[in-house]
């Protein structure tokens, strides 16, 4: 235990946010630096629980008490190789999580949780601050091949696992950079791209090959690339969106989310949008249908771009503010602001989305709504009725719909590998099957597996599965940790 009365007399403290009016104007991270000697107070906060929910509340099972007391001692080398036993990518799960272990924390019954995300973030960036952060290839390699097809986090911690059990590892990404949702999905306000490079940087130092422009069923031969490997994991996520079709779908304006937040992403990166629609809020009505973080990250993307209006809508009803008493330690259904709402935006629940309309010239102009009354029927399920006279227009030129994602592609990859899928139409490769396909050599991690999730789930996948696959392999046990809390049988 760090400090026995730390959480009496600390209370929870985060680093401050830069300015709106500054942040707005550039892509830069949002949050200011924090002291050390703060960083090691929120650190005495942990009270060492006999029974740490923050361990079953990360689906990574990180041992938080002992990294905390690491921190609190002012041992930044312990805290980081107590991290970096159950977590590859501290410094993408300390800025984008939304930290499920700080809801399970038992400081968070009835005072403010243990700041275990920005602790978390505080040991990596210490740990590359002080060199502790370097490559760290294995002694000797096994023989064996493997491909990850797809960069994103679950792919990244498959390829990292597997590399360090000895194994020759190539990542293939059909996109022009490395990282997947990481560096297409999530806005440079929210992690700045130079954080990936970095890793990738080790990664490849590490022994890592890494290969672009590379669209496995498509200009890779996938029966080649099955000749050519002892194993293959597929990680490439969950990629078909959920549509919203409604009346007026067709008119120009109308876009998924990830269209508009990757052509930004790469615009901020620098790349060459020739043969791309350009996709821009500047001086234009945004309306973003769907109450998640990736619409939250449209709004932020638009108030960046210097949109005229941006509103928010979601089909559920408004969540309570304040936590159940009775829900800790499980995720709690609470309204959320994010840091993109504060810096301007308009947010309506129980509201559907009945119409796109648009001008003569087949442009969107705005979108017809209707207020909704949810309730149960008389099975007891979820149903809505319209609220009368509550139809309106919405003024809008950039509708954006982040509704979240349906299953991964299934033309090119998945079709010529005649891989299995579920009722989900999501890769069928649970874990009780060691995260293996239909075919025996091809294994499925992340969101093409279990479907939409969190990038902490991602990490957790890829790595589980990359104990499958190892020892598939190696036709025993695997060397590689079990996310099980505890120390690891191969130390980084």
């Amino acid at each position: 235990m760090p400090k026995h009365s730390g959480f009496l007399r600390t209370t929870r403290e985060l680093p401050g946010k830069r300015p709106i009016s500054e942040r707005k104007l550039d892509w830069k991270e949002l949050y200011e630096p924090m002291a050390e000697e703060k960083t090691i107070s929120q650190a005495s906060r942990c009270m060492d629980c006999g029974v740490p929910f923050c361990h079953n509340g990360c689906p990574l099972g990180n041992i938080i008490p002992e990294f905390n007391d690491a921190v609190y001692d002012e041992d930044w080398l312990l805290a980081y190789e107590i991290l970096s036993e159950t977590n590859n990518f501290p410094e993408f799960t300390g800025r984008i999580c939304p930290a499920p272990c700080e809801t399970a924390c038992v400081l968070g019954i009835n005072q403010p949780p243990v700041a275990i995300e920005h602790i978390e973030k505080s040991i990596i960036e210490e740990a590359f601050k002080r060199g502790y952060a370097r490559p760290a290839p294995p002694t000797s390699r096994t023989g064996k091949k493997v491909a990850v097809v797809g960069s994103g986090p679950a792919g990244l911690a498959a390829a990292a696992q597997l590399n360090k059990a000895g194994h020759s590892v190539t990542v293939y990404e059909r996109n022009s950079r490395i990282g997947g949702l990481l560096r297409y999905g999530i806005p440079d306000f929210k992690l700045e791209k130079e954080v990936i490079d970095r890793r990738i940087e080790l990664m490849a130092a590490e022994g890592i090959t890494f290969t672009v422009n590379a669209d496995v069923g498509g200009n890779v031969d996938v029966k080649q690339l099955m000749r050519d490997t002892d194993a293959i994991v597929l990680a490439g996520g969950s990629t078909v969106p959920r549509d919203i079709p409604a009346l007026g779908r067709q008119f120009q304006g109308v876009h998924f989310a990830m269209e508009f937040l990757e052509q930004n992403n790469k615009r901020v990166a620098g790349d060459d949008l020739t043969g791309l629609a350009e996709i821009h809020a500047k001086g234009r009505n945004v309306v973003v249908i769907g109450g998640g973080d990736t619409g939250a990250d449209c709004v932020g993307t638009s108030n960046r771009h210097g949109a005229k209006s941006v509103t928010q809508i979601e089909i559920m009803a408004m969540p309570p503010t304040e936590r159940d008493v009775n829900n800790w330690p499980n995720w709690p259904m609470v309204l959320r602001t994010s840091t993109s709402h504060e810096e301007g935006c308009e947010r309506e629940f129980a509201v559907l989305t009945e119409e796109f309309l648009g001008d003569e010239e087949g442009k969107l102009r705005a979108i017809r709504t209707v207020n909704i009354r949810w309730g149960k029927d008389q099975t007891g399920k979820n149903k809505f009725v319209k609220i009368p006279d509550t139809e309106r227009e919405i003024p809008c030129e950039i509708l954006l719909i982040a509704a979240g994602f349906m299953h991964p592609q299934h033309e090119g990859l998945l079709d010529k590998l005649g891989v299995g899928l579920d009722s989900r139409r999501n890769v069928a490769a649970s874990p009780e099957h060691n995260y293996q396909t239909s075919v025996p050599k091809v294994f499925a991690a992340g969101d093409m597996r279990r479907g939409q999730s969190l990038v902490v789930w991602a990490i957790s996948e890829g790595r589980e599965c990359a104990r499958s696959v190892d020892a598939f392999l190696m036709g025993g046990e695997s060397v590689l940790e079990r996310k099980d809390g505890g120390r690891l049988a191969l130390q980084v």
